[in-house]
């Protein structure tokens, strides 16, 4: 990572920039030219690390550990089986150690188009187009390659396109694929072995995944149609958000995840907005105006949101309110908003 402005600055022509934090009110405004973001539930982007030199940015994951952050790279056509996307790698900080730590064509690697990613012990998983790639978190060597699509095609329309992957914690990847509305189940322990787990049109091109701890679920989010999607492990979909005759709160969702407190967040690539849905499903917009939110991760660890912004060539970590913990008398803490949990670079 280097010190510079936000993604706004170079996505909108910022002339000026101001903060204000109400941290009562939990509400930080930056007043962006002609547009005001209302960041609700962040800390201050005083706070906020900044990466750039990113070149389509479609996924940002945090190791469990907390110790490193990974970004994905398409650098390109999203289908396009070019051999130049990379993987970006961060310390603990946010900054920048390694700009291309998974580099395609260099050192006998194979990655076209990398979006989505899990970490599964030593493994950074990573969906390519129509392959599974994993790679040793430490080294960056590939360790696994495992391709879905059986025909052989390799034509600029690959029959399989897969946008993300989520792990389960108990040795089951899923994938997604837009186009084909399609979710994937993966068995590590057995070689890999890939099935269906639900084919739907009703998914409306499931993008992001996600999988909740908390009900023992899987979670999918529609670009298609802006739906939210409980699936289970047998593949029964179950329609958790949608939009309403009146009301089309939702456009295109990329990216979901869960805190660790059964909070989710979502992602709309073409409103600009990072939602976050309650366990009590209360529904707030946390930032706005953002320029094309991608495939966004959360540090439970450290309870960061962490945001690629895929046409700004950039990406975003901040932190985020904490739940009250109740009581009654007990007064909130700085703590309590997330202050202990910032990522702060040398000296300060």
């Amino acid at each position: 990572m280097t010190a510079g402005p936000s993604p706004f600055i170079y996505l909108m022509h910022i002339h000026t920039r101001l903060f204000f934090v109400a941290r009562q009110a939990l509400v930080s405004a930056v007043w962006l030219g002609t547009a005001l973001v209302c960041v609700v539930g962040l800390i201050s982007s005083a706070w906020a690390s900044q990466i750039d030199q990113l070149q389509r940015p479609q996924s940002f994951v945090a190791d469990p550990s907390g110790d490193f952050y990974f970004i994905s790279n398409v650098n390109g056509e999203s289908e396009a089986k070019d051999n130049n996307g990379f993987i970006t790698r961060l310390d603990k900080d946010g900054k920048t150690t390694h700009l291309r730590f998974i580099q395609g064509g260099h050192n006998g690697t194979t990655l076209d188009g990398p979006k989505g990613m899990a970490i599964v012990d030593g493994l950074l998983y990573v969906v390519d187009i129509d392959t599974l790639r994993g790679f040793d978190k430490n080294t960056g060597k590939s360790a696994v390659t495992v391709p879905l699509n059986n025909n052989g095609s390799h034509g600029p329309h690959p029959t399989v396109a897969l946008i993300d992957v989520a792990y389960d914690g108990k040795g089951i990847l899923y994938l997604s694929d837009t186009e084909a509305d399609t979710v994937y189940r993966v068995e590590i322990a057995k070689q890999h072995a890939v099935t269906v787990l639900t084919k739907d049109a009703a998914l409306a091109g499931p993008s992001g995944l996600a999988w909740n701890a908390k009900s023992g679920k899987l979670v999918a989010v529609s670009w298609n149609k802006g739906k939210i999607f409980e699936i289970t492990t047998d593949g029964a979909i179950r329609e958790l958000v949608s939009n309403s005759f009146f009301s089309s709160r939702f456009h295109n969702l990329s990216g979901v995840d869960f805190d660790e407190w059964g909070s989710m967040y979502v992602s709309d690539f073409s409103a600009g907005k990072v939602w976050r849905i309650r366990p009590d499903m209360k529904f707030e917009v946390i930032a706005e105006y953002l320029s094309t939110p991608a495939d966004i991760g959360v540090d439970r660890k450290g309870h960061l949101i962490l945001v690629p912004y895929y046409y700004g060539n950039a990406a975003e970590m901040n932190g985020l309110e904490r739940p009250s913990t109740g009581g009654g008398a007990k007064k909130r803490s700085l703590a309590d908003y997330g202050f202990d949990g910032m990522k702060k670079g040398p000296g300060q």
